[in-house]
């Protein structure tokens, strides 16, 4: 087992590593310098490694060989800071904008890199680090680079390593935005009966939605909630102005197995009744890998948990080029976004001890 390296032990490497790519800012369509920083680091320790343009770098195995090919992936964009940097290492802690989402997977990713090929290795192993996951679908760099890095496709299993909390989250829900408008006629609110009160409208359909259950879905043994939120609202010309138009942005995640346009359809009928829909995006769900030994032995070497993950992760993008992925990382999702965005030294060495005896087994 690797667990030192000079006179610093595994965890004094893995916390230093992760405050070190905390204090490189990398807000979504920021992200260069942090990965010319990973590249150069990784350039000096002597791990083959290029920089794949676009904000992405791939280090390690690119292509698959005689031996089975693993890749660890992950995303180096945050959203956008919220006072929390630069970070700190506090009581076995790391603090700071991105600790849990994800720059605890990529200090990770980094040492294991560094680490170089291990001897008791039975697979091969390549990093693959991109920018924008954090934005809407269609900006993520990912899917660019898998189409002009074809030999990545050829991996049997991807980890992307977003936070677990060290278990292994499986598939992922889809995710759909969408703009609800609501309209009416524009009057004097001394008068209101002469007008029509678009977000009072919109109050009622909000009201109808609000009410309406989350949908529990079995798929590939695992439960996955398909659920509709409100997430913003826009309307109002002055204190005196009853408003024609108001403005609410609606997010929806569904499950693996509800295809994209099943889901767009649901959403329209809980919607359109009361206001236009207009669908602004809609990333697809990520399947849940069936029959892959990997996972199997993954689960097994680390004693894991098997979950199904409540959110939308590039395992999507990797599954739409029928790469099998999974989720597996050291942060927190409870933490991540947060303004005290945070993560244990102690989630960090676990999760690499874990992968250097999946690598191994």
């Amino acid at each position: 087992m690797v667990d030192s390296v000079g006179p610093m032990t595994l965890a004094d490497r893995l916390a230093s590593r992760v405050l070190e790519l905390v204090d490189v800012p990398s807000e979504s369509r920021s992200e260069d310098a942090l990965a010319l920083h990973v590249l150069g680091v990784l350039a000096d320790g002597g791990v083959a490694v290029r920089d794949a343009g676009d904000t992405c770098v791939v280090a390690g195995v690119a292509e698959r060989g005689e031996r089975p090919l693993v890749l660890l992936a992950g995303h180096l964009d945050t959203v956008p800071a919220q006072g929390n940097l630069p970070g700190r290492l506090e009581d076995g802690v790391v603090h700071g904008l991105g600790a849990s989402d994800m720059k605890a997977a990529l200090g990770v990713m980094v040492e294991l890199a560094l680490a170089g090929p291990l001897p008791e290795a039975t697979v091969d192993v390549g990093f693959v680090f991109f920018g924008r996951e954090e934005l809407p679908f269609g900006d993520s760099a990912l899917t660019p680079l898998l189409a002009r890095s074809p030999g990545l496709l050829g991996a049997d299993l991807v980890v992307v390593m977003e936070p677990t909390d060290n278990a292994l989250h499986a598939g992922c829900v889809g995710n759909i935005n969408a703009t609800w408008t609501f309209r009416g006629v524009a009057g004097h609110s001394a008068r209101p009966w002469l007008a029509d009160n678009a977000i009072h409208r919109a109050g009622r359909g909000i009201a109808a939605l609000a009410a309406v259950e989350p949908v529990d879905v079995e798929f590939s043994g695992l439960v996955f909630r398909e659920v509709v939120s409100a997430v913003t609202i826009r309307g109002g010309v002055a204190r005196n102005v009853v408003p024609d138009e108001c403005v609410v942005e609606i997010n929806m995640r569904y499950a693996p197995g509800t295809s994209a346009e099943d889901a767009e359809a649901r959403l329209r009928t809980l919607c359109e009744p009361h206001g236009e829909l207009v669908i602004d995006g809609n990333a697809p769900s990520g399947a849940v890998p069936e029959g892959n030994a990997l996972v199997s032995r993954l689960v097994d070497v680390g004693g894991l948990e098997t979950a199904p993950k409540q959110a939308w992760t590039p395992v999507a993008e990797f599954a739409a080029a029928r790469v099998d992925a999974i989720n597996f990382g050291p942060g927190a999702p409870r933490f991540a976004h947060r303004r005290d965005e945070q993560v244990e030294v102690a989630a960090l060495v676990t999760s690499y001890e874990t992968l250097v005896r999946f690598l191994c087994a």
